[in-house]
């Protein structure tokens, strides 16, 4: 009797649990938009959507279970746990707009002050006009902050504005009456659209701070390069020297954490939870790099995100975010809605030549970021085509520098990325990697230098001519001014707006490639490149163009960016 009991009690174990995995398989977090608000009151605006769905689910417990994010500040609608079934026939009730699944996005990841022509010993710039830009509010929503690197110092900083009803939250790692300053005034953040669209049932899990500090880097990269403050000497591996600062280093930043370290993406329920809150908190400006993939949302169907940010300049908040790292290929910019200054990258007049002297005493000038010293007279050895060297484990690398070759157009193909790891790994010295033109990314300690096919080519036939080929790689140098053309970076998403081609996107480009700003560290900064870095640029000049015109509207200020916005010294490369 007892075994029969023991497996009765198995059976509805088992019966149960097929059960609850059903539930969960059969709904998934939805986002339901309802326009603009009918009541004031957020208390009221949330019970309007407790009402609008009991009906569908059967009692207030199954309603508070369902809810993820109720949006009650800028705009009215709410994210929910939802059938598909469910889902369409809320659809269909005449006070929503459009019900659509949580969808994700991506994070679009010294010299560039002084290349825009908004130098401090200026007295006629724009940064010294608006006084730094001390007067104005900026939210970032991104992949959090870093509070303890020093460009979010609050030295000479006066009293928080009176307006300002946003705070700091505490959480993993992150003290909120520590961390936050006069500087640092809001410090928030949304991950309850993730957990319920990833099924996490311990939000502990997550594999990131549970709180505004960000473990990313992403984050506290884009908002010191709108807001540092200054910080002399820096360099990264010794290029790139001089004073890091943000474009406004007077401003007020607010940062709101939406994007997690989990799969590098962030929820549309995150996202415009974000934005519902620094509406309500009172922000200025709002900086978003971060977008969605190629195709964007059809016409007919609402870009959620897009709406969100339409119900922020509708007070009046500006509202800057990247194009997209999608590039070359034409009609691949995201945030295209005309409400949105939408942001390209460009690369800088900077550049970090490195010098490569082959066995016949030729030299060859390439790119690099690396930490020298430079690397002796070794041997030098071709591998073909650079993805292909994890096919090659008896290929002689060991003590040697490698030559491979890639034709790989992808911007966010890790061929590059994969050789140097392979080369290394085999005991190699270094790798020389012959492509496309594009930008060049820090490899700390390992020499990686870049040529362009013509140049690899010649490297190649000398390693041919010889039994014995070698090479020396110099440490790289830091050129600036007029000498190194500008460009449209290659990775940077192109025009026509493949939803409505007379609405011109990008708007604006702006410096994105090797950017120096702050990195998860009290001291430390990092190079990083993309549209992402390209935004908090424009951000940064919408802060200085808010503080010296407080009454100009966001079109006004989209209006003065894009029709006085130089191209002198830049190639266009579409």
């Amino acid at each position: 009797m007892g075994k029969i009991n023991i497996l009765i009690a198995m059976f509805l174990t088992i019966v149960l649990n097929l059960q609850i995995s059903l539930v969960f398989a059969e709904t998934k977090v939805y986002i339901v938009y309802m326009g603009k608000k009918t009541h004031e009151d957020p208390e009221s605006v949330t019970e309007s959507h407790h009402q609008l769905l009991w009906p569908f689910l059967g009692s207030k417990e199954a309603v508070h279970d369902s809810i993820v994010y109720s949006y009650r500040h800028g705009f009215s609608g709410f994210a929910a746990k939802l059938t598909e079934t469910q889902a369409q026939q809320i659809s269909e009730l005449p006070e929503v707009v459009q019900v659509a699944p949580n969808t994700l996005y991506e994070l679009t990841t010294t010299r560039t002050w002084d290349y825009l022509g908004l130098s401090p010993g200026n007295s006629q710039s724009l940064l010294q006009k608006a006084n730094m830009g001390s007067s104005v509010i900026v939210g970032v929503i991104d992949s959090g902050v870093w509070p303890e690197s020093d460009m979010f110092n609050d030295k000479g900083y006066g009293p928080i504005p009176s307006r300002w009803k946003g705070g700091c939250e505490s959480g993993d790692s992150f003290n909120a009456s520590i961390n936050c300053n006069r500087k640092l005034i809001g410090a928030k953040f949304f991950v309850d659209g993730l957990v319920a669209d990833k099924r996490i049932l311990n939000r502990t899990l997550i594999a990131d701070y549970l709180s505004p500090r960000d473990l990313n880097g992403h984050g506290t990269h884009v908002a010191s390069t709108i807001g540092g403050s200054f910080l002399p000497n820096v360099s990264y591996l010794g290029l790139g020297e001089g004073t890091a600062r943000g474009g406004a280093p007077g401003v007020h930043i607010a940062i709101y954490k939406a994007c997690w370290l989990l799969e590098g993406t962030c929820t549309d329920a995150d996202v415009l939870k974000a934005i519902d809150v620094a509406i309500d908190d009172g922000v200025d400006v709002l900086s978003l790099s971060l977008g969605s993939g190629v195709p964007l949302t059809i016409e007919t169907d609402v870009n959620l995100m897009a709406m969100g940010l339409f119900h922020a300049v509708e007070k009046g908040i500006h509202v800057v975010a990247a194009s997209g790292n999608n590039g070359p290929v034409a009609q691949s910019v995201s945030n295209v809605a005309p409400w949105i200054l939408t942001v390209a990258a460009t690369t800088l007049d900077r550049s970090f030549p490195t010098a490569i002297t082959l066995g016949n005493n030729i030299t060859i000038m390439g790119q690099a970021n690396f930490a020298g010293p430079e690397l002796g007279s070794v041997g030098l050895t071709y591998s073909g085509d650079c993805a292909n060297l994890l096919d090659k484990p008896n290929n002689p690398m060991k003590g040697k520098v490698v030559l491979c070759f890639t034709a790989d157009l992808n911007p966010r193909s890790r061929a590059v990325t994969i050789a140097r790891a392979v080369v290394s790994n085999a005991g190699g010295l270094g790798v020389i990697i012959a492509r496309n033109p594009r930008s060049v990314n820090p490899t700390h300690n390992f020499p990686c230098v870049t040529v362009d096919f013509e140049l690899g080519t010649d490297i190649l036939f000398y390693i041919r001519s010889t039994s014995s080929p070698s090479v020396k790689i110099h440490a790289p140098t830091t050129l600036v001014s007029h000498p190194v053309a500008t460009k449209v970076a290659y990775f940077s998403s192109r025009g026509p707006n493949s939803i409505s081609p007379a609405i011109l996107k990008p708007d604006i480009a702006a410096p994105g490639v090797n950017i120096l700003a702050a990195d998860k560290d009290k001291e430390g900064v990092v190079f990083k490149s993309g549209t992402s870095m390209a935004t908090p640029v424009v951000s940064g000049v919408v802060v200085l163009l808010k503080s010296l015109y407080p009454q100009w509207s966001p079109a006004a200020i989209r209006s003065a960016i894009v029709t006085t916005g130089s191209y002198n010294h830049l190639q266009i490369h579409c």
